[in-house]
């Protein structure tokens, strides 16, 4: 239950397929991004690939001395483009490979094309997900849902948020979008065939998309039946749909352990995070790579908390300050000898002690600047805690002093926890916020229609996508039941809170110890599982993030027997995730309020 090692087993297979020689690389968007994950660029050239192509981008020159491998999914545009390169070859032979399924009308397009007989070979190749840890793999869909908003909704919308009206009286508007849907079931497929596992479907019973993304998994699976006769097992694997909306909570708390708070604050694609050029380790804006697979301190580091980061930060600078003095005499020829067999290895330390040092310096910036501490304290309070007299006072405290995207935060936080509380007072704070910030006139003066204030839209859609299932979106919670956990390492950080748990963490408890409830979440179909799974993997719809992959990391290091696999149409970070709720509730809403974060161009890793 690898996938990272799934995914570099095909494209190692592609490679060798292709046999010695040199090689070119041709790809589209989306499996660039699947090879560049998983392989850095030297190692592919240490194994004859020297040149790396996008078909249909740019003219190329012939080169029939080169062989091509093609990695590429398998899309109506693909197959096209592919029939046009083969109408007239430019390379000496032709290996393709698709990323899923390939239909007997794409494979005769494709053989009408191939007159000069260039192909060797086509074959399937599951790797049509991204694979970002060996337990975590994502879609890169950028949307999922199509919404039709009626009036009533919208007027509940409003009711919910003036608490006049309970929130179970919304009606979902959300769908799958029939492109969507297609390549969600593709890719979920494909993630199975890799893993070679043939799984029994349970998938959340409130949720629509959640059901007919397993029923279009289960029609795959019938079928190409073939595909899937694998080895049976004593117990099956377990294939568990979940949908975003059943936890909008997670992706709208600030993270404090190294991955996911890069990804929150800087953004992470395709394990590439860009410093912008305001940043202090950097004239310029920079690209950096964080891969565990090529980078020991990020391995070593990407779960753990800020603080202790600090503190390997420093012990890392130590460590390269005695090597580098260490290599300034060198007085005899064994010390030239010496220094020659070490360096490879202290000019990779040198990258990364540049590399951490720079990101560590962003991240401690943003955190100062924005007041994130005590804007965390309060996110926690509001997640975990039962007060809300002071949830109320702290968050009208920090309305008065935080940017746009944090008050964000604290408003949608404040409208899903105390959506139904007698005393809630979500248009107070509303009221407040409109007359600390005079970025809500810019924005409503900016939108075409000016209709409403941002700030309200944003809380009504809030509590529409994440507050209309019934039932608490947030428990109420004993305070003396959590812990506050202090932790002492780079100046500035005196105290993390991280006493809130994603809800995918007692959901997957309650599977693994077989008590997850059948009525809450189904079996698709008359077959089910008795037995407690040991091999499961779970796909969240609209998306998951990065402190429910520490979650799911966490569950399998400490449980025995079972092997959890993590996926999402995308991850997420707050800015991802309004803008998806914004999409899927208000298309019409004007985006965050910030700079929008530059997403990166897939490419292979240097």
């Amino acid at each position: 239950m690898n996938v990272v090692a799934a995914v570099k087993a095909y494209i190692i297979r592609m490679v060798e397929d292709a046999g010695p020689g040199m090689k070119v690389l041709l790809m589209d968007k989306e499996t660039t991004a699947v090879v560049s994950v998983a392989f850095a660029q030297s190692e592919l050239l240490q194994k004859e690939v020297y040149l790396f192509e996008h078909l249909g981008v740019g003219s190329r020159d012939s080169m029939q001395h080169l062989r091509a491998i093609c990695f590429l999914r398998p899309t109506q545009e693909n197959i096209d483009l592919l029939c046009r390169e083969l109408q007239h070859p430019k390379y000496g032979a032709y290996l393709i490979y698709l990323s899923n399924v390939l239909s007997q009308q794409l494979v005769k397009q494709l053989a009408e094309a191939d007159e000069q007989e260039a192909v060797r070979e086509i074959k399937e190749f599951y790797a049509d997900y991204v694979a970002l840890s060996p337990h975590f793999f994502t879609l890169n869909m950028d949307t999922c849902t199509q919404v039709i908003m009626s009036s009533k909704f919208k007027l509940l919308s409003v009711l919910v948020c003036l608490g006049t009206t309970s929130p179970s009286s919304i009606i979902q508007a959300g769908n799958w979008s029939r492109e969507a849907l297609s390549r969600a079931t593709l890719g979920l497929t494909a993630v199975l065939l890799s893993l070679k596992k043939c799984p029994v479907i349970r998938y959340i019973q409130s949720s629509t998309m959640a059901e007919q993304l397993a029923q279009g998994v289960k029609q795959m699976i019938s079928k190409d039946a073939a595909l899937f006769d694998f080895r049976k097992t004593d117990i099956p694997p377990l294939l568990l749909i979940l949908d975003r909306r059943d936890d909008a909570v997670t992706p709208l708390l600030n993270q404090w352990t190294y991955q996911a708070m890069v990804h929150e604050l800087l953004g992470i694609q395709n394990k590439r995070v860009e410093l912008p050029p305001a940043s202090d380790s950097a004239r310029s804006s920079t690209d950096v790579v964080l891969s565990a697979d090529h980078d020991d301190f990020f391995a070593n580091n990407m779960y753990l908390n800020f603080g202790e980061i600090g503190t390997n930060i420093k012990q890392l600078m130590d460590e390269f300050q005695q090597r580098s003095k260490s290599h300034e005499k060198l007085e005899s020829i064994s010390d030239m000898k010496a220094f020659v067999e070490t360096y490879p290895a202290f000019r990779k330390m040198s990258g990364a002690v540049a590399k951490h040092v720079g990101l560590v310096g962003e991240l401690s910036r943003i955190v100062a600047a924005r007041n994130l501490l005590e804007i965390s304290a309060v996110e926690q309070e509001l997640a975990c805690q039962n007060d809300h007299t002071a949830a109320l006072q702290g968050v009208k405290r920090m309305l008065r002093k935080s940017g746009d995207l944090e008050a964000a935060h604290l408003l949608c936080l404040y409208a899903l926890r105390y959506q139904r509380h007698p005393s809630g007072d979500l248009s107070g704070l509303l009221d407040v916020r409109r007359a600390e910030s005079q970025g809500a006139a810019r924005i409503a003066g900016d939108h075409p229609s000016g209709q409403c204030d941002y700030f309200k839209k944003l809380v009504t859609n809030i509590v529409g996508y994440g507050g209309g299932r019934g039932g608490e979106v947030l428990p109420n919670k004993d305070p003396i039941s959590f812990t506050k956990q202090f932790l002492k390492g780079l100046k500035g950080v005196e105290n993390i809170y991280t006493q809130h748990q994603p809800a995918l963490s007692d959901t997957l408890d309650q599977l693994v110890k077989g008590k997850l409830r059948e009525s809450t979440y189904p079996f698709l179909g008359s077959t089910t599982l008795r037995e407690r799974p040991q091999d499961i993997v779970v796909f969240v719809v609209g998306g998951v993030t990065y402190a429910e992959s520490l979650a799911v990391y966490n569950l399998n290091r400490t449980t025995p027997g079972v092997r959890i696999v993590l996926g999402g149409t995308t991850v997420h970070n707050t800015r991802s995730f309004l803008e998806e709720v914004q999409r899927c509730m208000s298309p019409d809403l004007v985006s965050i309020p910030l700079k929008n974060q530059q997403r990166n161009r897939p490419r292979l890793q240097r």
